[in-house]
């Protein structure tokens, strides 16, 4: 895998591994923190991938054998609004505010699927709570649709809308494939296609209202 491969977890790789890492590291040296956090973001915007591609070349080099789509999707359920602040909106409507909690909420259910998958009936009763989670996303949603200015912005969030319900109807697919075939990764990576929609429409609503 190189830089600027279309997969979900080299999008996460910098707000869900590196960051809460970069946070520890400023409790003991600020400086250092922060210079490793704009230098990283900067190299990262520019050149999406990089850090995915450091992070598999460490561990390489330490002959670590790690299931990165697992990880991450884990690690999901631990991150800080700090850690992952271009995905949170700032603005104080209840409708944004509602939209952070369920965006938040649906990444959260989505990060237990590596440690429920083993038992089938918590997993199942976990698959439920995504597709209520999935339904109270899309809806707030809608709710703050309703103030975005202008014709440009409101088709560019529908347009984010039909690619979420997309990856959506796909993870309910690959689901219905992992219990007759049980491949569990294709789970984590479609998983993490859903987070990185979920994170696509939040940056959509902040570029279009904040």
């Amino acid at each position: 895998m190189t830089m600027g491969d279309e997969t979900p977890v080299t999008s996460l790789v910098l707000p869900v591994l590196i960051r809460p890492i970069l946070s520890q590291l400023e409790r003991r040296d600020v400086a250092a923190s922060q210079t490793l956090r704009a230098a990283l973001s900067k190299v990262e915007a520019a050149h999406p991938g990089f850090t995915y591609d450091l992070v598999v070349g460490i561990m390489r080099r330490g002959d670590l054998s790690i299931n990165m789509n697992e990880s991450v999707l884990r690690l999901q359920g631990t991150t800080s609004e700090s850690d992952v602040v271009e995905y949170r909106l700032s603005r104080s409507e209840d409708a944004f505010q509602e939209l952070n909690r369920k965006s938040s909420a649906l990444k959260r259910i989505l990060s237990r699927i590596p440690d429920e998958i083993i038992d089938r009936k918590t997993f199942l009763e976990t698959i439920k709570e995504i597709a209520s989670a999935i339904k109270k996303l899309l809806d707030a949603v809608n709710e703050v649709a309703g103030f975005i200015p202008g014709t440009t912005g409101k088709q560019a969030l529908e347009q984010r809308k039909r690619e979420f319900v997309k990856f959506s109807k796909r993870f309910s697919n690959t689901l219905k494939e992992y219990f007759k075939e049980g491949q569990a990764n294709a789970v984590f990576v479609s998983a993490l296609y859903l987070i990185h929609q979920t994170n696509m429409i939040m940056v959509t609503v902040k570029s279009k209202c904040e």
